[in-house]
């Protein structure tokens, strides 16, 4: 550099492309990183199938399966250094919509769970309801259950009747 003449590299322009990242924050978001990881490796073959990961991390993932204790803890450190190299937005949405299908599911089983208490205690009114939303279902079938149902309940026994009007409500709804 020639004497005299100052090198000015921290004017306007430059500091508008310099972002400040602090330590902590790249913790952070290695930490958050290795949460996907142990989310993934907790996933099953077919759930894994779904998401868009390239060979490399599959292997790294399918790997850490079948590890535990200390070497599955490594495997999945290695896995979110792994996934700070790649664009992981696609590998949430897919894991939010694998997540969100469970409890989607889960919540239906609930309705339906609901729908058979709501059989069993309103009766013949509650069933025209459900024949209106689904008329596949078999009327005779279904009330000679919820009278043998009733019974069931009134004895605190839940039993045969009980399983199968949810079986019946299952097959309708879930199709």
């Amino acid at each position: 550099m020639a004497k005299g003449k100052k090198l000015d590299w921290w004017d306007e322009e430059n500091a508008e492309e310099i972002i400040y990242v602090s330590k902590s924050e790249i913790k952070r978001d290695a930490e958050e990183l290795k949460k996907v990881g142990e989310k993934l490796v907790n996933l099953n073959a077919n759930n894994l199938a779904k998401m868009p990961l390239d060979e490399n991390v599959r292997e790294t993932i399918e790997l850490a399966q079948r590890l535990q204790r200390e070497a599955r803890r490594r495997q999945l450190q290695y896995l979110g250094k792994l996934l700070r190299n790649l664009d992981v937005e696609p590998i949430l949405d897919a894991l939010a919509k694998v997540e969100n299908t469970h409890q989607q599911q889960q919540a239906m089983l609930h309705k339906i769970e609901r729908q058979r208490d709501d059989l069993i205690e309103k009766g013949d009114a509650e069933l025209s309801k459900l024949l209106t939303d689904y008329p596949t279902l078999d009327r005779q079938r279904l009330r000679a259950l919820i009278r043998g149902a009733k019974k069931e309940v009134e004895q605190k026994k839940y039993g045969k009747n009980y399983r199968e009007i949810y079986a019946m409500l299952k097959d309708a709804m879930l199709v």
